[in-house]
């Protein structure tokens, strides 16, 4: 049985719609390829459920990575709850697959945007400071849209 909606819960709406583009602009690259100067940085928490990642990696960024979709990634794929894409560091190559639920960030700098996501991944993770987005970036943080006072 479904639980029973007391209150609209807008902050998680909003953040919702905000992963769906996200999604979408990922969606396109795996059909076409990265088209013109479009690239991504997408920072993401690596304790999150679900990520997969060599332990290599996961030893070098225990709660946060940010990776760059440009040059050199290839076997990007894209579902509707998580997206893998295999990445070269050192010229060795790694796949990792990623729950949009684990992004905190998201930018195009070609096209100055950007979507910082709300550290309160879940209850269970604790706050952090946000990392600052790359330069001449314009970041739409949901954090305006939610009630002050609201944690």
């Amino acid at each position: 049985m479904e639980k029973y909606i007391t209150e609209i819960n807008y902050d998680r709406l909003v953040e919702k719609a905000l992963k769906h583009v996200v999604i979408d602009a990922l969606k396109i690259v795996e059909k076409q390829g990265l088209p013109g100067e479009h690239h991504f940085y997408i920072a993401f928490r690596t304790d999150y459920p679900g990520v997969k990642m060599d332990d290599l990696l996961k030893s070098q960024y225990p709660k946060e990575m940010t990776i760059v979709l440009q040059n050199q990634f290839s076997d990007l794929t894209v579902n509707d709850y998580a997206f893998s894409v295999t990445l070269r560091f050192s010229r060795v190559p790694y796949t990792l697959e990623i729950p949009f639920a684990a992004i905190t960030y998201f930018g195009d700098p070609s096209v100055r945007f950007g979507i910082s996501f709300g550290s309160e991944i879940d209850s269970n993770t604790p706050d952090e400071e946000p990392k600052p987005a790359p330069k001449n970036a314009d970041v739409v943080s949901i954090d305006a849209f939610r009630k002050k006072g609201n944690a």
